[in-house]
């Protein structure tokens, strides 16, 4: 198979080329990235060496000035599309820009380029969005275009990661060079458990929660339970999995863990109180990495603040290795 050439749209931290590079490794090579996001740039160029710039804002960008290529990566917004936001969809305006179009971005870019696949990831919620009308334009251009489309949902827990996390994964393959059917990945490994992700040493003290923070989580709790209601904080067996990790509100707090490995729980962060004293800690970025399947040699060089807001808007690696094989095995 000649070196196939592949662009990356929403790019995020790479996540979706990772996966990619790890299934076809020397067979693949990336020639145009696409990212608005300063801070996502720099984790991604922290970890990926390319001969060109990151593009900025693809609605700016002349389909024509791109390089041409045989497979399209976007991972575009799924904010617009999300059972937790406000399921605007195609309308869904944010700071002057519509997120629910940015799909359109990819369909223009590939209506003039006629890559041989085109690869994307969302939210499971896009489906059923707007009673399923929203997933049914998202095909038919694709359709329209001259492509075969295939989708499914996936749910990392099954390919080697302990995260329970589903998300919708659409593949389509030009119509000339389009499968009659096309075999999402079974299950692969099922059997990974938070012990697996765990850091190898006692973590820092500032991952630990101050115990008037615990009691505020445990109060919340209470208050939603009393109405009937299933929000708050959640503390993980290490035999167990992790929930979806996600880049805001309770991210992190729903998915807490209990680590007595750290002595010195003398505060380096200012915080109300003391650390409390039941080893509860929120998991670290490098333990959120490798719940979304990043090897360990990924560099996190930002401030946690990101890397947490970036691993929950990430991909799960292992999950985009495991279709891109399936679609090596087409293109062969």
């Amino acid at each position: 198979m000649s070196k196939l050439k592949s662009i990356d749209l929403f790019a995020g931290i790479g996540g979706i080329r990772l996966g990619f590079d790890k299934a076809f490794k020397e067979d693949i090579e990336t020639v145009f990235v696409s990212e608005w996001d300063e801070f996502a740039q720099k984790t991604y160029k922290a970890n990926f060496v390319d001969s060109f710039e990151i593009a900025g804002d693809i609605t700016k960008i002349d389909e024509k000035e791109i390089p041409s290529f045989d497979i399209c990566l976007a991972g575009f917004p799924c904010q617009a599309f999300s059972l937790a936001g406000h399921r605007m969809g195609f309308d869904d305006n944010y700071k002057g820009l519509c997120r629910g179009t940015l799909f359109m971005d990819v369909a223009r870019i590939c209506e003039y380029h006629k890559p041989k696949v085109i690869f994307c990831e969302n939210v499971k919620g896009l489906v059923i969005h707007d009673k399923g009308r929203t997933f049914k334009i998202i095909c038919k251009t694709f359709e329209d275009l001259g492509y075969k489309v295939f989708y499914q949902v996936l749910n990392s827990k099954n390919y080697g990661v302990p995260q329970n996390r589903e998300r919708i994964y659409i593949v389509a393959f030009r119509n000339d060079i389009a499968p009659n059917e096309f075999i999402f990945p079974d299950i692969i490994d099922d059997s990974k458990r938070l012990w697996d992700i765990r850091e190898e040493k006692p973590v820092p003290a500032k991952y630990y929660l101050s115990d008037v923070y615990l009691d505020t989580l445990r109060k919340h709790k209470a208050r939603h339970e009393s109405k009937g209601n299933g929000f708050g904080y959640e503390i993980r067996d290490w035999s167990d999995i992790a929930g979806a990790i996600v880049c805001g509100g309770m991210g992190r707090e729903r998915n807490l863990v209990i680590d007595k490995r750290q002595k010195n729980l003398i505060p380096t962060t200012h915080i109300k109180g003391n650390i409390n004293k039941e080893g509860v800690r929120k998991m670290t970025p490098r333990e959120w990495a490798r719940l979304q399947g990043f090897p360990d040699s990924f560099v996190l060089p930002l401030a946690d603040t990101h890397l947490y807001k970036q691993f929950g808007n990430s991909v799960t690696v292992n999950v985009i290795e495991a279709i891109a094989n399936k679609i090596k095995e087409v293109l062969k």
